[in-house]
């Protein structure tokens, strides 16, 4: 009888942000759960449910996003993850604009189960946007643009920010 494989620990540094339970959004930092998520055209495709972060960087690098019921779509296959660097926060509003989300990139995207993200699904989503891939080998693969955090809260927090959470402060 073969011995289980010990499973990948690929994908296993990133965690829904309410799952970290010591640690919150930091100060500046907009908290994007519940805001609508709007392609080029204006329309919207449905809201944020999820911060998806790497807890060493303290950053986000997906937002967790369930599509609209209108959109016909089945109900199980109705979040993806979007990277937060294609992602920019409207000025005054709380909309999300995802400029390369169409309806036809919408339909092709790869749906997100919260099973761990590996880098298949990862250029999967890549793809559905028309985004290049990342190439291999060039340092990090959160340090190419579809994963900045800086597009994406440039028009709603100061400038320089360590990070886009925190670990909570202790009350004593």
């Amino acid at each position: 009888m073969e011995p289980t494989p010990i499973p990948s620990a690929q994908g296993m540094h990133l965690r829904r942000l309410r799952d970290l339970t010591e640690f919150e959004v930091a100060d500046g930092n907009p908290d994007v759960r519940g805001w609508s998520v709007r392609g080029g055209d204006g329309k919207k495709f449905g809201d944020v449910t999820e911060l998806i972060v790497e807890e060493e960087a303290l950053k986000v690098r997906y937002l967790d996003v369930e599509l609209d019921a209108s959109l016909n779509i089945d109900k199980h296959e109705r979040h993806i993850l979007i990277p937060v660097g294609v992602a920019a926060l409207d000025e005054e509003g709380d909309n999300v604009f995802v400029p390369s989300l169409t309806l036809d990139s919408v339909l092709d995207y790869p749906p997100y189960a919260e099973f761990q993200i590996t880098r298949e699904y990862e250029e999967a989503m890549l793809r559905a946007l028309k985004l290049p891939l990342p190439e291999h080998g060039t340092g990090s693969f959160y340090e190419q643009s579809p994963f900045s955090e800086d597009n994406f809260y440039q028009n709603r927090r100061p400038a320089q920010l360590p990070g886009s959470f925190r670990r909570r402060d202790r009350q004593e």
